[in-house]
């Protein structure tokens, strides 16, 4: 499981195999059954998850019981509560796998020593959190320009092969649309073709 974390790094930044046999100490595997959670809200999120296979979801769930979808996580990304990761106050959002799942994991007081002990993983994360922050603007603004076929067929055409992997109900909650709405886009873009 480490070298698809290796494989990952490179792609942001070269690794020696002096940095490789530095960062292996800072990670413990961790195997999670389908529906099983990494994290609850309310509870202080102890981890960074990195996942080398499977698909786990970060969501919350509001007053009267209705989830809403943040984040999914599959091969190759990284999935957390950031907020409570960083700052140590109660998660906002829970973190459960909707396919039997492996993952990478280290701990805040790890991630800190890592960034210290191995330099160019200080820039390594840096890269990920600037994408995050292009991601989540983009996100925002599809939410707010676009129509939800539009999110959809964006979603699609980044992410074909997750589509087919993430059940139709919490793609519809991604998109922030109920998922009879979503049943209706399909049909209408299928109808089209």
């Amino acid at each position: 499981m480490i070298n698809i974390l290796f494989d990952h790094i490179q792609q942001k930044v070269p690794l020696t195999d002096q940095d490789k046999h530095g960062i292996k100490p800072f990670f413990t595997a961790k195997r999670l059954r389908k529906r099983q959670y990494l994290l609850q809200s309310g509870d202080v999120c102890k981890h960074l998850a990195f996942v080398t296979k499977g698909l786990l979801r970060t969501y919350n769930v509001d007053d009267k019981g209705d989830e809403h979808m943040s984040v999914f996580g599959w091969e190759g990304w990284w999935i957390s509560d950031f907020n409570s990761f960083l700052t140590g106050q109660p998660a906002l959002f829970n973190i459960d796998a909707i396919e039997n799942s492996e993952l990478m994991l280290i701990s805040h007081a790890d991630y800190e020593a890592l960034t210290i002990a191995v330099p160019v993983m200080d820039r390594y994360f840096r890269i990920l959190y600037q994408n995050s922050l292009v991601t989540k603007e983009r996100r925002l603004m599809s939410s707010i320009t676009h129509s939800a076929e539009e999110r959809y067929l964006e979603l699609a055409g980044s992410t074909p092969k997750m589509i087919e992997r993430i059940p139709q109900n919490l793609v519809a909650s991604y998109l922030g649309i109920a998922p009879e709405t979503l049943s209706r886009i399909k049909k209408n873009l299928t109808t089209r073709k």
